[in-house]
């Protein structure tokens, strides 16, 4: 057996044991969407192999639909693990919060894209240039998220063991790793260090798959409560953007009624 081979049975059969483990677990009750996530890896992973393997011709509008449906699920993922963070004090925000964490992920990721595009990809056509662009910016987005959890674990009252935390990990590191292969591509022909890099790609995986395995086997302790200067600080903001909502709400209505009375 060739070693891709090797490392694609490898992670196929992985991914099913982390989605085993999150139905066992239950993860699935406050982390549905990176559950169907997962699945959809799982499933898109054999239907990748066997397009590869049996149908070549198609493997080009194969692998471009997947990338866009990965890339739409990783945005759900982020804003999922966002959300499941502040939810020791959900009850206490009001609803446009969460749509307020979609509208910040998605403002970050249209800041990234004029700077995540890696030289070197010029020679491909502007649908493929636009596939890898929207892959980087994918990549450090989930970078970025970890980084944020990790650096906020103390205010956000979050740890290693932390479901939030330990899919983030995962996350970042096999986003890190394509991240630098990608960059290194740019700098090398097409040769067997190529495909060495893309074995590389798909290890890091398996170790973020297998970190996940560790992860969701241990028990997680009781969510702690945020600290008290982070409560204060979230529904400042919170509030804020209440007040900001009510007050547009206002302006506009102040507007249709000042064309209603000319009319």
């Amino acid at each position: 057996m060739s070693l891709d081979n090797a490392l694609w049975l490898a992670v196929f059969v992985t991914e099913a044991v982390v989605v085993g483990l999150l139905l066992y677990k239950r993860v699935w009750r406050r982390l549905p969407i990176f559950c169907v996530s997962c699945a959809w890896a799982m499933l898109s992973d054999a239907g990748i192999y066997a397009v590869m393997r049996f149908f070549t011709a198609s493997y080009p509008t194969a692998y471009l639909t997947n990338t866009v449906v990965d890339s739409t699920m990783d945005f759900c993922v982020l804003v999922e693990l966002a959300w499941s963070a502040l939810r020791p004090l959900r009850a206490s925000l009001p609803r446009g919060v969460l749509v307020m964490v979609g509208v910040l992920i998605v403002a970050v990721g249209a800041a990234i894209w004029p700077l995540s595009g890696i030289q070197g990809i010029a020679n491909l056509s502007l649908g493929w240039r636009y596939l890898v662009h929207l892959q980087q910016t994918a990549a450090i987005l989930r970078i970025l998220l970890f980084l944020a959890l990790a650096g906020c674990s103390q205010l956000l009252s979050i740890g290693w063991r932390d479901r939030e935390l330990q899919v983030a990990t995962g996350l970042g590191f096999y986003s890190f790793v394509s991240l630098a292969v990608e960059m290194l591509h740019t700098h090398q022909s097409i040769g067997p260090q190529y495909r060495h890099l893309h074995q590389l790609v798909v290890a890091s995986y398996l170790c973020s798959l297998l970190y996940w395995v560790f992860s969701f086997t241990q028990k997680e302790p009781e969510r702690r409560e945020f600290s008290p200067q982070m409560q204060h600080l979230l529904l400042a903001v919170a509030g804020a953007a209440r007040t900001t909502r009510v007050a547009l709400t206002d302006a506009e209505a102040a507007r249709t009624r000042k064309k209603s009375k000319r009319t």
